[in-house]
This record gives C-alpha cells, structure tokens and sequence, in this order.
C-alpha cells in the first residue's frame, strides 16, 4: 500500500472515508431496526454500505501504522498517538459485528424466520452499530487532539 497521495499521507484520506461510511451505516442499520417494512427496499443497500466500511477500517489501521512509523514522535504526541491506535484497533470489532448482524437480519429477512428472531438480529445490529459509532467518534477526537493539539 502507498504511504502518501500526491504527497500527503493515505491514513488521513482514508479515515475520511471511515469517518463518512460508518456513521451512513450506524443511520441505515438504525433505520432499518426501527423500521421493519423498510428492510425489502433497503436493507441489502445497508448490508453492502457495512461491508464497505467494514473493509475500510483495516485499511486505515494499517495507514495510521505506517504513518506513526514514518514519524519521528515523542513525549505528549507518541502518548496521544497511542491511545488514538489502541481505540483505533477496537473499531474493527464493532464494525464487523456491524455486517454480521446486518447480514444476518437480512438473510432472516429474506428467509421469513419469525419475528422474534428478527428483533433480536436487528436488536443486536443496532448495538453494534451505535458502539461502532462511538468508537470512531472517540477514536477520530483521539487522533485530531494528537495532531492539532498535542500538548494539551
């Protein structure tokens, strides 16, 4: 994978996308729990919008360790640095929970498995799409604090 894009590193590209996909993800997967009859119309379209993020995540993980590895950083910085990677490296669990529950509501679904059994998928994927949510917005806050305010 290339460190930079016309020269400025690929981990702030590519968190842009993390920071768009997943939270558009968190609103379908919400929506199509709340709202059952929604799920023949857009539920796919959720399933395949999770995917995505699920496989941009690792993607902006590995940038963010090749790019704190191209960097000479220390004190504060290399502090806040860390606890932004080790929040980072959490995401992909709830992400992938994410697609899975999606997945799995979905399949439900287009099965016509009982109705309890599809509250409880869309239960479960609704928690985890909110815990994915929280993560990158800690995660995300964790990581602009480094860079804009690495001092403080």
């Amino acid at each position: 994978m290339p460190d930079t894009v016309f020269g400025i590193p690929l981990h702030p590209l590519l968190i842009h996308a993390v920071v768009v996909l997943v939270p558009l993800s968190v609103l379908g997967t919400v929506i199509i729990a709340l709202v059952p009859r929604w799920r023949g119309t857009y539920g796919w379209l959720v399933v395949a919008a999770s995917a995505v993020s699920f496989a941009a995540v690792p993607l902006a993980t590995r940038s963010g360790r090749d790019l704190r590895e191209s960097l000479s950083l220390g004190g504060p910085v290399l502090e806040k640095v860390n606890e932004h990677q080790q929040m980072g490296d959490r995401v992909i669990w709830a992400v992938g929970a994410m697609f899975v529950f999606n997945l799995l509501l979905m399949l439900a679904h287009r099965a016509g498995r009982p109705a309890g059994q599809r509250t409880a998928l869309a239960v479960l994927a609704a928690v985890a799409a909110l815990v994915s949510l929280v993560l990158v917005v800690i995660t995300g806050h964790l990581g602009s604090t480094a860079v804009w305010n690495p001092a403080g």
